[in-house]
């Protein structure tokens, strides 16, 4: 006699090792899972379940291990984050002068990759996924070490080559963030090639509409669209699966309201990956130049997602991304309060307001010697006044160009001359030292 199957609907939160997913909310074709019906048998299963689907059947016959799980307290589907808890403590790491040089091979090699993937999608061929997961490691231990150096680079923007950087900058923003949210090890990982890979589908939509300048029609705009199924249909395809960067690129403009798109999901049915990566693509989005626009500021950004709040994002996840990136994130072009002009290149985690700058343009705006400045010292201008940030500037603003600026490597000759400085100081107090004290014998 054929074994009676007990079917039974349960929300993914409550999925365990050991179980037995028999029937998932959506057709296997429409899952990267290559059987239909698998018995879950560690917690990477688990969790590859929970970010692709909303809730799954379970054979219940097929599970001699443990009891059905009892109904959770609070229904808090994909809760990975405790509303109430207090922001991470700042960890030690290195200086962004110590760690610059190689968060610039992590980013040059990832970039690299991005294009050769972008063109493999072009031309028919499948995609590196190992090759994916390797710069991405690199990505999340430079974020590790220190955070600042990866984030800088994210700002030497080309409206050119904005896809492959997007893509790029969007995995670097979602480790910063995700670290900051208080994941480690493996999920950093799933989360920073989640974001590398989540615009992939946009091989597929014609140059022409993806680079119009002017605004796309209704049939274009449709076209556009369509970038998030087919780059679910790309990395579905992928020789290893790829379940978080499959549902991320589906879901990553769908929009807590259920104002999103391709399938309208309100923020119920939503991935922990996937509300991350919407807020991060767009942050990115807003602040690059385009074929159709100029990059605007950090400071609109953060004032598009103060409105934007608890209606097209998590508010949640909104106010640990302002948390996160704060008022001057490294890369930010600031004016002083003397008129000095400088970029902002590391951000004391305890002192967020006032972070390490370069100085590069003087009072008047022209060039001038550059000066790194840590504004939670006592660092004075020539009039004897403590520097203060007056403004947020542009990138672009009086002719600063970061490519320059890091091709140069003005912030390592600016934290040397510093360091040289800081030398000079103290052995001129020795020395001072030493003469007072062999006077008074």
């Amino acid at each position: 006699m054929a074994q009676t199957t007990q079917k039974t609907k349960i929300p993914v939160a409550e999925l365990r090792v050991g179980m037995y997913v028999s029937e998932l909310d959506r057709p296997w074709a429409d899952s990267p899972f290559l059987f239909q019906g698998f018995e879950l048998k560690t917690e990477a299963d688990v969790r590859a379940v929970r970010e692709v689907c909303q809730h799954v059947y379970v054979d219940m016959t097929r599970d001699m291990r443990a009891p059905p799980p009892a109904p959770p307290k609070k229904a808090r589907p994909f809760a990975f984050w405790k509303e109430d808890a207090p922001p991470p403590k700042p960890q030690r790491r290195a200086h962004i002068e110590q760690e610059i040089q190689a968060a610039r091979g992590a980013y040059e090699s990832t970039s690299s990759l991005v294009k050769t993937m972008m063109e493999d999608i072009r031309f028919g061929k499948r995609i590196d996924t190992q090759g994916a997961k390797k710069v991405v490691h690199e990505c999340v231990e430079s974020l590790i070490r220190n955070p600042d150096a990866l984030l800088f680079l994210t700002q030497l923007k080309h409206r050119d080559e904005y896809t492959a950087q997007h893509s790029l900058n969007v995995c670097v923003y979602s480790v910063a963030f995700g670290i900051h949210l208080g994941h480690q090890g493996q999920a950093l990982e799933e989360l920073g090639l989640s974001g590398l890979m989540h615009d992939m589908g946009k091989m597929k939509v014609p140059l022409e509409v993806l680079n119009k300048p002017g605004k796309l029609s209704n049939e274009e705009f449709a076209l556009m669209k369509a970038h998030t199924t087919m780059g679910r249909d790309i990395l579905m395809s992928a020789r290893e699966s790829l379940p978080g960067a499959v549902d991320v690129a589906y879901s990553h403009h769908e929009r807590i309201d259920g104002s999103g798109y391709p399938r309208g999901l309100d923020g119920a049915h939503l991935t922990p990956f996937s509300k991350i990566v919407a807020i991060v693509d767009t942050y990115d989005a807003v602040t690059s130049d385009r074929c159709y626009q100029n990059g605007r500021t950090h400071m609109d950004a953060i004032n598009i997602f103060t409105e934007a709040r608890g209606k097209t994002f998590d508010a949640n996840l909104i106010i640990k991304f302002i948390e996160r990136i704060g008022i001057y994130p490294p890369g930010t072009v600031v004016e002083m309060s003397n008129g000095e002009v400088g970029v902002v290149v590391e951000v004391q985690p305890k002192m967020k307001i006032k972070p390490k700058v370069v100085l590069i343009l003087d009072e008047i705006k022209r060039p001038r010697a550059p000066r790194q400045v840590d504004l939670s010292k006592l660092d004075l201008d020539a009039a004897s006044q403590p520097y203060v940030i007056s403004k947020v500037l542009s990138n672009h603003a009086y002719g600063v160009d970061l490519a320059r600026f890091n091709r140069e490597r003005i912030l390592e000759k600016a934290a040397a001359e510093a360091e040289a400085a800081h030398t000079d100081v103290v052995r001129e107090a020795q020395d001072k030292l030493g003469i007072e004290v062999t006077g008074a014998h």
